[in-house]
């Protein structure tokens, strides 16, 4: 039986008062930007759309490899959304897509950005999915491909494959559905604050020795927010941004977790316009408290809340439809453990004795010498890319795919103009934890052990950080550099 349950039983607060204040700080400096003297000439094509995502049957949820079947029911509907800016003029339109779902894998976005190429013209640029990294959500064919000790039984891969086509074709369907709705409109954008996310790496003598709430490790608590209006000054859609790992809910059933709730409460608020949710560069953040569904609820409530507060005050308007670009890049791999070793890690997963942890390692060995029987070699390298939307000289995005640590949104902040910056991890494709410098120096779960579940051979090798923020800053105009 299917059970589904409603984010309404927290019931509403008042703000923080730290939370207030700093949003709104972030506004004082924008008063002279901000609404004022809007004309014609600033309206543009916007077009929102949501579809329901939602499996009437059982998968696997990829979120914890402690989990051994498929899903038990349902507690919260899961969305696709898309939003369309711009008409079929020139560059023609944007689209942003998000997604109720721990991590869409690049095959499934490159061919939602060629269908979407061959029925309505829009260049792959253009086009950026955003993944809510919701832990309790369908497992995507090629996502986290090796995060259990043995392999999925057939009947599992079954069901996540018929759910991979589902999500691939019903992206496709959103998308088209918000080009199609295009009418004339305006965007702004507003930052605000929320409190809940926590650093979640334990450090002894400069290293990393497990995971547990860390209040003096480094977190981005700010809330960018995209306000979509049609030309009356009617909300369409908002798109908000927080650094915080989707992983308050527990069980075995689906649900959107924290980001889930926060679009269901926002739309609940304000009849009539989408929500939808990004998230930031918060890999090594994890929701506080958690392991709840009353925790879930509260955290949605905040973000929801937040968006209220934000939706009544100033926001900066944006003339046009963004400038995309997006540029492929390669990212090396430090060096693998050699073939012998594999081989000795594989001896050991087999043993009649051998640990969990034993068995994961030597079921990674066993995938490794795979590709050094086929390929003569495992990858020293990570195929990426880096993709950066600008509107003018009001706003920048940076669009990041993997589970990107902190240190890459604050360095960016501290490079580009933070007042004018939107940092979005989790984009287009998951394919295994971003570690900075910082991870890379510290070692742990995000810089090593995390790699096996995602099939790379080993860590990243040093530079990787100056390779991508080197990379996101040629992409924007020089004139988001900071004044710092």
């Amino acid at each position: 039986m299917i059970q589904q349950r409603d984010c309404t039983s927290v019931s509403r607060r008042k703000f923080l008062a730290g939370a207030t204040a700093a949003g709104a700080a972030l506004t004082v400096d924008w008063t002279a930007a901000a609404e004022s003297g809007r004309s014609e000439a600033e309206l543009i094509p916007v077009g929102v759309a949501k579809v329901d995502v939602t499996p009437n049957y059982p998968v696997r949820l990829p979120g914890y490899a402690s989990r051994k079947t498929e899903s038990e029911g349902i507690l919260q509907r899961l969305w696709a959304k898309a939003l369309a800016i711009g008409g079929d003029e020139g560059d023609g339109p944007a689209v942003m897509l998000t997604l109720d779902n721990c991590g869409v894998p690049a095959h499934v976005t490159e061919e939602v950005a060629a269908r979407l190429k061959a029925k309505a013209g829009i260049n792959r640029d253009r086009v950026v999915i955003c993944s809510s990294h919701t832990h309790t959500a369908p497992w995507l064919q090629g996502f986290l491909p090796l995060h259990y000790v043995e392999p999925i039984p057939p009947d599992h891969q079954t069901h996540i494959r018929r759910y991979t086509r589902q999500a691939t074709d019903r992206l496709e369907q959103v998308a088209l559905q918000a080009l199609g709705s295009r009418t004339p409109g305006r965007l702004a954008w507003a930052q605000g604050r929320v409190g809940f996310a926590m650093n979640r790496r334990v450090l002894k003598g400069g290293k990393c020795v497990g995971m547990a709430p860390n209040p003096d490790g480094p977190v981005d608590h700010s809330l960018p927010m995209l306000r979509v209006t049609d030309a009356s000054g009617k909300i369409l859609a908002v798109i908000v941004n927080y650094a915080c790992h989707c992983t308050t809910m527990r069980g075995n059933s689906i649900h959107g977790d924290w980001a889930g709730c926060a679009q269901q409460y926002i739309e609940r608020d304000h009849p009539g316009l989408v929500a939808m949710i990004s998230i930031g560069c918060g890999a090594d953040a994890n929701p506080e408290p958690r392991s709840s569904t009353e925790a879930t609820e509260r955290h949605g409530r905040a973000v929801a809340d937040e968006v209220t507060r934000l939706l009544s005050g100033l926001f900066v308007p944006l003339k046009g439809p963004p400038t995309t670009r997006l540029r492929r890049i390669e990212l090396p791999l430090d060096t693998p453990p050699t073939q012998q070793e594999f081989a000795k890690r594989l001896a050991a997963g087999r043993a009649p004795n051998a640990s969990s942890h034993a068995r994961r390692i030597g079921y990674h060995a066993q995938r490794m010498l795979e590709l050094i029987r086929r390929d003569g070699h495992v990858p020293t390298k990570l195929d990426y890319h880096v993709a950066a939307w600008a509107f003018g000289r009001e706003l920048a995005m940076v669009f990041l795919p993997g589970e990107v640590v902190i240190d890459y949104t604050l360095r960016l902040k501290r490079e580009l103009d933070a007042n004018r910056l939107w940092v979005t991890a989790y984009a287009d494709d998951v394919p295994c934890y971003i570690a900075s410098k910082r991870i890379l120096k510290e070692g742990g779960y995000e810089a090593d052990s995390s790699m096996i579940s995602y099939a790379q051979p080993t860590r990243f090798a040093p530079g990787v950080e100056d390779r991508i923020i080197a990379t996101a800053k040629a992409l924007l105009p020089k004139g988001f550099q900071s004044h710092a």
